[in-house]
């Protein structure tokens, strides 16, 4: 079964209205539409904004059976690595909002008990889209400092859920897929007007992908 970890409504409407729901449960506070799409077993959990949201529905779909675990939905673009309303595969993300530097030394967002900063994520080989790398942490905003982090990082885009989904499904030992389409590119004004203005051309290309997407997965 595929278990589909959603933040906004907006973003799980996609596959929910091409899903024959069989069933709503409640689980960890979230709410899951099991069912069918495109001849694909799937409870989609939409979880909420935020990493603790988003490690929430993440254990509600393990918790249901989840083989694999889909995020999908709009992030910030960081570069001209990123184009508005295109379709990226995430290769591997981080935390950025993470720091034990002053402890221990370790690079900005490395996990308690890891090695590395960016959590590796599956990346089906039927799955043609271009891959980048993500930064996740629990802030929407246009502070530099936030974006040249970023940068020193390696990221390409920024969003606020899926490294926490990537940390609950490794150590649960289930593959995580996440696949995003990019509603605002910073330096190129507001973010928050580009997210307003461009969530639902981003959303519309997103979904013209979703069977792909689906099928991708098995």
């Amino acid at each position: 079964m595929i278990g589909c970890v959603i933040a906004m409504d907006s973003e799980a409407e996609i596959l929910l209205d091409q899903t024959e729901i069989e069933n709503i449960k409640t689980l960890f506070g979230k709410t899951a539409h099991l069912g069918r799409a495109f001849g694909h077993e799937l409870a989609l959990v939409t979880c909420g904004v935020g990493k603790v949201n988003a490690a929430a529905g993440a254990c509600a779909a393990i918790q249901m059976g989840a083989d694999v675990v889909l995020n999908f939905g709009v992030a910030g673009g960081l570069s001209d690595r990123t184009e508005l309303t295109e379709v990226y595969l995430i290769e591997k993300a981080v935390q950025y909002d993470f720091d034990l530097h002053e402890i221990n030394g370790v690079p900005v967002g490395t996990l308690d008990g890891e090695t590395e900063n960016f959590l590796p994520l599956f990346c089906p080989k039927g799955l043609d889209f271009p891959r980048r790398a993500l930064g996740t942490g629990d802030r929407f905003n246009d502070s530099p400092a936030d974006h040249d982090l970023l940068l020193s990082l390696g990221c390409d885009i920024r969003e606020m859920e899926a490294g926490a989904i990537a940390e609950v499904c490794k150590y649960a030992g289930v593959p995580f897929v996440s696949v995003k389409a990019i509603s605002d590119v910073y330096g190129s004004g507001s973010t928050t007007e580009q997210f307003r203005k461009n969530c639902k051309l981003a959303l519309l290309n997103l979904k013209a992908h979703l069977k792909e997407i689906l099928e991708g997965l098995e």
